[in-house]
């Protein structure tokens, strides 16, 4: 099975959205650090700039920067033309954009389109204008949607976002099937779903004390390479709280809530809160 290592070809291009912070700027030093040139995205132009300088004095990678909004299409058209500059083609798409605002089932319509258009139907658009160029070149491309585990439990809260985030899932291994089919390996699609990720969505600009419980950026994305070298499509990264086996006693239960017939969320449910403790305390 072909891996990260056909990937990493310096020289090729990792395309990042939402790459001036957070999970997408760790992401771009890392692809930085194996040889590859850049093309990055972010609505933030100062923050934008201020990556691509550190990147190219510390790795000496050609970086261009491309400042628009996900949620509009020309905006992301300007930015696959720009990642596509190259001759040497596009290794990676990683479409990392995303907000953490949402609503609840009965909250504003608006506030429901933001989160849709910008968490999902912009990676639909992605894909619209990069998949048929990376289809046309030579070599291995991968393309990595970053997922959520509130799109595999959906815990209650956000439903907007959850359901933003449930259908990355969905979209992604439509992806990967119907790539698969066409092309086998050569280009793969693959689900990342970090755990609790000290990022700007989750306080890390208002406050420079990371928690205990949480990963960094950077061991966000060391976790990717470690999945994409193995060839893995759900990269689901645990943190310094949640284990891989926890991870998937919760993802379980939430897949017997349908095949067992219990209540919606469960989990979450007081007439099954015991029960959920007991099985994620069973061996």
């Amino acid at each position: 099975m072909p891996t990260a290592i056909d990937l990493f070809v310096p020289g090729r291009t990792a395309a990042i959205t939402g790459a001036a912070s957070g999970i997408g700027a760790a992401a771009a030093r890392h692809f930085a650090g194996a040889g590859l040139r850049l093309c990055l995205f972010d609505r933030d132009a100062a923050a934008l700039e201020k990556l691509a300088e550190r990147v190219r004095s510390d790795h000496g990678v050609d970086v261009v920067t491309v400042v628009g909004d996900v949620t509009s299409a020309a905006d992301l058209g300007r930015f696959a033309d720009a990642a596509f500059a190259s001759d040497a083609g596009v290794a990676v798409l990683m479409n990392n954009a995303g907000i953490a605002a949402g609503g609840g089932p009965w909250a504003a319509i608006a506030d429901w389109r933001l989160q849709i258009e910008t968490n999902l139907l912009s990676m639909v658009v992605s894909q619209g204008l990069f998949v048929p160029r990376l289809l046309e070149q030579a070599g291995r491309a991968a393309i990595i949607n970053l997922g959520s585990k509130q799109g595999i439990t959906t815990p209650p809260g956000n439903a907007a976002y959850n359901a933003a985030k449930a259908g990355v899932k969905v979209l992604t291994e439509q992806l990967a099937h119907e790539l698969r089919e066409r092309v086998g390996e050569q280009i793969t699609a693959h689900l990342l779903v970090p755990g609790f990720t000290w990022t700007g969505m989750n306080g890390a600009h208002e406050s420079g004390v990371k928690p205990a419980d949480a990963w960094t950026a950077d061991q966000v994305i060391a976790h990717l390479d470690r999945g994409l070298r193995a060839g893995d499509f759900y990269i689901v990264c645990p943190d310094n709280a949640v284990t891989p086996a926890l991870d998937k006693k919760r993802m379980r239960w939430a897949s017997d809530d349908v095949i067992e017939g219990r209540p919606a969320l469960s989990r979450w449910h007081s007439a099954w809160k015991d029960r959920f403790a007991a099985f994620v305390g069973s061996d």
